[in-house]
């Protein structure tokens, strides 16, 4: 067996939590899990007391429909809800709410591009929606051997989307859940934080030898909460399989778990089928009817995707692979950017090098995203006209950006209340460098002498000495005619 080459076999299943205000079948809020103390938005529905029952929450559906049509599935006209029983202290009722038979959404794909250029198109089996569970906090140790109960997030709405077994390696896999992450944070219905725990994944790995088709027994690795994270489990538990087999060892069906600090994956229990669940229709909650005409609302409400904006910004607008691809990753830096672009009028480009590099610098010194900057879009395209223009230097434009980003204020009055209007009047700035010269002989002779790289430092004297205000085209013009003079 070891002269045989084993290639993987995956699938994904997303579960998202949903951005509704309440949860999926009470009216409890739906808060941050990184704030608010330990159960205190929960209910008689949530925590599973007797009698209590449960409502459908309507925007969760519509949430749920809009990430189906995004995935190009379809969608049941008739589907209900299901128990799925098992037991869990994260599950007070003993079972959880989901969608077992005529899932919402089912039979879709995503296309996934990856590094090495190529595209596949990944299987998308359903998108389901069912209630998360509770927090669980583990603590362990010599006094300490129990485990605490969050019900905060309990019967908050989640979407799992399961995908077929049709990724070949790690690298697709994590393309696709990045692909994943920015269709749910384009349409508004997930903010992809992964490290607060609003979308996790779970991979079911199997192996085979290379060429082969069957699938072969799967493991699953349960709650990995990062791309890092995905990759390095599903890489080492594709390594540990591996090594059994050509060992002669049997693969075990088993649910397992990451434990980053030893970098290796551990069993947590048996690996459950369907039929271990024992699903049967949630008897409070009676099939309903999904109206074409919700769905066709619901379609009209679905923005461009990034990979449809990524492509026009290059067709359109004739930004490079790169310029596009930074441009479009997030839906609110697209959008800022479009609008300045209409409001500058001239060249995208333009308005793109400044996005790509002084916005992004700025933002990322302060650790902030789009959403922080105060700076309207016409704001931002009025500053970059005036540079344009010539009626403000770059740098200067560049010093005033980076306090109107976060106060909002007009660039161009800031401009002008500082003074930073540019000079450009010949007389003016002949002037300024006669007196650089004048201050500053020796490197002037050592100019005159054939050290030319002292022109640079020259340069920057003068623009010193109008306080960054001189225009650098009219700076560089009449000091190489001043120098050439005195040369002759």
């Amino acid at each position: 067996m070891s002269g045989v080459r084993y290639e993987p076999v995956l699938g994904l299943e997303i579960h998202a939590e949903l951005m509704t205000a309440t949860k999926m079948f009470c009216a409890c809020p739906v808060i941050d899990p990184l704030s608010g103390d330990p159960n205190t938005a929960i209910c008689p529905v949530c925590t599973g007391l007797p009698g209590a029952l449960p409502v459908i929450n309507q925007t969760a559906l519509e949430m749920a429909i809009k990430v189906g049509l995004a995935l190009n599935c379809s969608i049941h006209e008739t589907t209900w809800f299901a128990r799925k029983n098992y037991f869990y202290p994260d599950l007070p009722k003993g079972y959880q709410i989901s969608q077992f038979d005529n899932p919402v959404c089912h039979d879709g794909y995503v296309d996934v591009e990856l590094k090495d250029g190529r595209t596949r198109r990944i299987r998308v089996r359903r998108a389901h929606l069912e209630e998360d569970t509770a927090k669980l906090t583990h603590l362990e140790g010599a006094s300490k051997d129990y485990s605490l109960a969050d019900y905060n997030r309990s019967s908050v709405p989640l979407l799992e989307i399961v995908t077929e077994p049709d990724f070949a390696s790690v690298e697709e896999a994590v393309a696709f859940g990045t692909k994943i992450r920015s269709i749910l944070r384009y349409l508004g219905v997930n903010t992809g934080d992964m490290e607060k725990g609003v979308l996790r994944f779970e991979a079911n790995i199997s192996v085979r030898p290379k060429g082969t088709t069957e699938l072969n027994t799967r493991t699953e690795i349960k709650n990995l909460n990062s791309f890092g994270t995905l990759e390095a489990a599903a890489t080492r538990e594709i390594a540990r399989q591996i090594d059994l087999v050509r060992a002669g060892k049997t693969i075990r069906q088993a649910t397992l778990g990451w434990d980053a600090d030893k970098g290796d994956v551990y069993s947590m229990r048996r690996k459950e089928d369907a039929h271990d669940y024992r699903y049967f229709p949630e008897p409070d909650l009676p099939p309903f009817k999904v109206a074409r005409a919700l769905v066709e609302k619901i379609r009209a409400t679905v923005p461009e995707l990034e990979d449809a904006k990524r492509a026009r910004f290059m067709t359109e607008l004739g930004l490079s692979a790169y310029d596009a691809g930074v441009l479009s990753v997030e839906r609110p830096v697209a959008e800022y950017f479009e609008a300045a672009v209409q409001a500058f009028g001239g060249s995208p480009k333009t308005v793109a090098n400044w996005m790509t590099g002084e916005v992004f610098r700025l933002l990322k010194d302060k650790g902030l995203d789009i959403a922080a900057v105060k700076t309207t879009p016409e704001q931002f395209a009025a500053l970059i006209k005036l540079v344009e223009a010539k009626k403000v230097n770059a740098n200067s434009a560049k010093d005033v950006l980076k306090d109107v980003l976060a106060t909002g204020e007009d660039p161009a009055a800031v401009i002008k209340a500082r003074g930073l209007e540019a000079v450009s009047d010949a007389g003016e700035i002949a002037a300024i460098i006669a007196g650089v010269l004048a201050a500053n002989q020796t490197q002037v002779q050592q100019y005159l002498g054939g050290k030319e790289t002292v022109f640079n430092s020259l340069f920057g004297l003068v623009m010193k000495a109008s306080k960054g205000k001189a225009s650098p085209d009219v700076v560089r013009q009449l000091l190489t005619e001043r120098l050439a003079a005195l040369r002759g």
